[in-house]
């Protein structure tokens, strides 16, 4: 793939997990971002909360990461809360999906709480991505049968069908 001025982009991550397969769909390279004013309690990752906290990487670096391993079917934002790097996500999207990659995220946030946000860079991150995992975790309503989420109100957003038939399409009904 060719070199951008994208690449040296700056993301604020915790960590990444380089072959996921509870991350979402196929085997996934996930990025944690840094930073989360959620506080869930019971939350999954809590080291990922405090916004000075891990370490900043590129684009570039996550990219190396991701042509690295030719078994990838996708890329997974994690957190952290990675609508808090909205603008620093989106060419790392846009890249793996120019690498036939699918692109999933994970938000604490409703998609109706991001839209409402009225931000550029959210609004365009949320048209690059193709599954959106969205509301808080709520730990009165855990349950560990559910595909791809923590707890029940947590909806997993088909975004690309979504798009295409302008009516909000669930990924798994597990009622």
């Amino acid at each position: 793939m060719s070199v951008s001025s994208t690449d040296s982009t700056e993301i604020r991550i915790a960590g990444i997990a380089r072959d996921s397969i509870v991350d979402g769909e196929g085997i996934r390279l996930t990025v944690f971002t840094q930073g989360c004013p959620r506080r869930c309690p019971g939350c999954h990752n809590p080291d990922t909360q405090p916004t000075d906290g891990g370490r900043v990487t590129t684009v570039g670096a996550v990219l190396q990461d991701l042509d690295a391993n030719p078994l990838l079917t996708g890329l997974t934002l994690s957190g952290g809360e990675p609508f808090l790097q909205p603008a620093a996500l989106l060419p790392l999207a846009r890249a793996a999906h120019e690498r036939g990659l699918d692109v999933w995220s994970y938000t604490g946030y409703t998609l109706e709480e991001l839209r409402a946000q009225k931000s550029p860079a959210v609004d365009a991150l949320l048209d690059e991505l193709d599954v959106l995992v969205d509301g808080d975790y709520r730990e009165e309503e855990r349950d560990l049968t559910l595909h791809f989420r923590g707890s029940r109100n947590q909806r997993v957003i088909d975004l690309a069908a979504t798009r295409a038939t302008g009516q909000l399409t669930l990924r798994y009904t597990e009622e």
